[in-house]
């Protein structure tokens, strides 16, 4: 397998991870009958735009590069939030038992 073939399937799979988040997104909606988002769409945001940031420092392509750097802080800062409102609920759940 050459170089070349080996990063487009990086690229494709990035993209595939990256796409999946609305799926994911669009059936937790569906199923709560209103509009949500879960931690898996923060996880396959991280996964698909790291994936597509290497690929995209591969390619060597600045615009590419911004938008999936800028991008990853936003995910991983998601997903901290998360992880602290999960912390606090439990902190309070163990206080009122």
């Amino acid at each position: 397998m050459t170089t070349e073939w080996l990063w487009l399937g990086i690229g494709f799979l990035g993209q595939a991870l990256f796409s999946a988040r609305f799926l994911v997104q669009w059936l937790a909606s569906e199923r709560a009958k209103r509009s949500i988002v879960p931690t898996a769409f923060w996880f396959l945001s991280l996964g698909g735009g790291a994936t597509l940031l290497a690929y995209a420092l591969y390619r060597r392509d600045p615009v590419f590069i911004a938008g999936q750097g800028a991008g990853l802080f936003i995910y991983v800062r998601n997903l901290m939030l998360i992880r602290r409102e999960t912390r606090q609920r439990a902190e309070t759940s163990d206080t009122s038992s």
